[in-house]
This record gives structure tokens, C-alpha cells and sequence, in this order.
């Protein structure tokens, strides 16, 4: 149920997205406390995107789990903005996360919700 989207401008090689994928896939299921089995991530890159009025490396990511905390959601965007800078070059000054605390109610999956 953990969802993490990541848009950016930057350019993602195809050797370099998929160990990023699978990077953000285990980052979010140790994180939420989920089975990695139940975590989806996105990745939408080289995208036309303006942060401060600049287009210098940038990143905007949708983060979303039933039952996601506050403590969690400062943890989780420490542990992003390292991956994204480390891995695209990307300074936390030039990343936003949204954060979403989903009611199980209103998670759908495998023909029902969680709720």
C-alpha cells in the first residue's frame, strides 16, 4: 500500500532506474514497516519542470501509505533527499515531498480496500 512518485528533470539512464527503483522500494517498505511486497513505486523522469524559477536539478515526489505517521514522514524525507542526491545530484533545497496518510478505507486493492 506505500506509494512513492517521483518526478524530475533530470535525465535517468536505463541501467540507473531500475537500482533506483528498487532503492526507494526497500527505503519505503523499511520505513512504513510494510511488506515490500505491497510498496509501488513511480518513476517519471527528464521531465519539463521549474523550481525557484530555475531548471537546475529538481524533484517533486507524492508519498502515500494507510497509517503513515508524522515521525515516519520526516524520517522518509531525510532518507529520500540523501538517495536523490547521492544518486541524481539533487540538493534537498530543491526537492518537495508530499505526504499522505490514507484511511485503509480508501485503499483499494485486489478487488477491496483495506479498511
Amino acid at each position: 500500500m506505500p506509494f512513492l512518485k517521483l518526478n524530475t528533470n533530470v535525465a535517468i539512464s536505463t541501467q540507473q532506474s531500475p537500482q533506483l527503483l528498487s532503492q526507494l522500494s526497500k527505503l519505503m517498505a523499511q520505513e512504513t514497516g510494510k511488506p515490500e511486497r505491497y510498496v509501488m513505486v513511480e518513476l517519471m523522469e527528464n521531465k519539463a519542470m521549474l523550481f525557484a524559477g530555475t531548471n537546475e536539478p529538481l524533484a517533486y515526489l507524492e508519498c502515500k501509505s494507510i497509517g503513515l505517521s508524522t515521525n515516519q514522514a520526516k524520517s522518509l524525507s531525510a532518507s529520500i533527499s540523501k538517495i536523490l542526491k547521492e544518486s541524481l545530484q539533487i540538493n534537498s533545497d530543491r526537492i518537495y515531498i508530499e505526504f499522505s496518510n490514507c484511511p485503509g478505507d480508501y485503499w483499494g486493492w485486489n478487488g477491496s480496500t483495506f479498511g
